[in-house]
């Protein structure tokens, strides 16, 4: 089952919604085949723009923290699908070791840990945090604002297998993305389920691999729908390494940044669309930097590489996407909001607005600032109701939402299925 948030409904509706409640059953008949031939990630999260005219992904994260956002009514979902994740890796499961990022201080990030290991005590195992970073040396307890705490105890790896002291789990799993490189410690375990996969983590991933593949599965979903998949498509680009000081790459960007705002205009004209398109470039792998910037004309890449050259902080070298700029148009207690949709294994488990008082409906919300509104569930009498005008019905927004946000994390199984190096191949 599907949950359905509820939060306050703004900003215009369009088709999509009318169309999606109208295909329901055709949908998860869809995804149930799609499971049957692809593995989930083990857990993920999408966010999602919703700009009236078009509702897109605009970043799938394999390592999500952020579970303390969710609402107590939301952890019997998450406990059952965790259930079923486990139990399809490792059925006779009964240690997990949870590893957290190295920086592990700050209190928001610890409430995230312990409502993992809360979801993973309830769904049967028994949960310790083990950290490799190299300060903890023996067990740190840290407590937390609610009056919990969290116990870090140092992992050993002895004979091939992680360990903490008279603790030997079968299952690992990572809840950091390894941004600064995997360390050796976790490599050619013996006998552990390591959870994602270490081709999971950003030195190997790629934003524009995943975009590919979604690009891939929104064409034969808007197929199953009769709607143009741009709807659920934000349109990218990608290019080598580019260098804004040492004016290395920058006529590939050019070039690129002029041919995607061409597009997105064209659609935009097709749809009768007064905004003004945009394009957002970044760096294809979070490892190399988290810097966002925005582009409404490539002249503005000559401003910005005059800046680099003077020292001022741009975009770090990096391989670079360039991805179509959705605006947003949620918003909650008078802020510009984004929902974030959390999964598991298959399932969606539960989510919340990032909510930004200071950022514009075009800019990042990821950002310093930011903060957090948890979405309810709706009661059981509001399933999504067939029927209702669009944009009247917060289930059925919500379930709209869900949906996007399955497509991409079966773009990541794709992605994941390729970048795999157990994989086999076949001439």
């Amino acid at each position: 089952m599907v949950p359905h948030l509820i939060t306050a409904l703004t900003g215009p509706t369009n088709e999509l919604e009318q169309r999606v409640l109208d295909s329901m059953p055709a949908i998860e008949r869809w995804f149930r085949l799609e499971w049957m031939e692809h593995t989930p990630p083990f857990y993920s999260s999408v966010d999602i723009r919703n700009s009236g005219f078009k509702l897109a992904p605009v970043d799938t994260s394999l390592y999500p923290s952020g579970w303390h956002n969710l609402t107590p009514e939301m952890l019997p979902l998450a406990v059952q699908a965790a259930m079923a994740a486990i139990e399809k890796i490792c059925p006779e499961a009964k240690n997990l070791l949870l590893i957290p990022e190295n920086k592990a201080h700050n209190s928001f990030y610890l409430s995230n840990l312990a409502q993992l290991r809360r979801i993973f005590h309830m769904a049967g195992l028994n949960v310790r945090i083990g950290s490799i970073s190299p300060e903890i040396k023996q067990n740190t307890t840290i407590a937390l604002p609610n009056g919990e705490s969290v116990t870090l105890e140092p992992v050993q790896r002895v004979k091939g297998r992680l360990l903490l002291k008279h603790f030997d789990p079968c299952t690992i799993l990572l809840n950091t993305d390894l941004s600064a490189g995997v360390p050796g410690i976790l490599e050619d375990l013996r006998e552990q389920y390591l959870l994602p996969p270490l081709h999971a983590s950003w030195p190997v991933r790629r934003k524009s691999r995943h975009f590919q593949s979604y690009e891939e599965i929104s064409k034969r979903f808007g197929k199953l729908l009769g709607v143009d998949q741009w709807l659920i498509n934000p349109m990218f680009a990608q290019c080598g390494e580019v260098d804004f000081a040492q004016d290395a790459g920058m006529e590939c960007l050019r070039s690129h940044v002029d041919g995607l705002l061409t597009k997105i205009r064209r659609k935009y004209k097709e749809y009768g669309i007064p905004e003004k398109p945009f394009v957002v470039v970044k760096a294809d792998n979070v490892a190399a930097g988290s810097g966002i910037i925005t582009v409404r004309d490539v002249k503005a890449l000559d401003v910005l590489q005059e800046q680099a050259k003077k020292g001022l902080k741009t975009l770090p070298a990096a391989e670079v996407i360039l991805q179509e700029g959705v605006l947003t148009c949620e918003r909650m207690h008078d802020a510009v909001a984004e929902p974030v949709v959390y999964m598991m294994d298959r399932y969606v488990v539960g989510g919340f607005y990032r909510i930004h008082a200071e950022r514009g409906v075009d800019e990042d919300l990821s950002a310093p600032g930011s903060s957090f509104v948890p979405l309810a569930f709706d009661h059981s009498t509001h399933l999504p109701q067939p029927g209702v005008k669009p944009g009247a019905s917060a289930p059925n927004r919500f379930y709209m939402y869900g949906v996007i946000a399955r497509l991409a994390m079966l773009a990541a199984s794709y992605e994941l299925e390729a970048t795999d190096p157990q994989a086999e191949t076949y001439e």
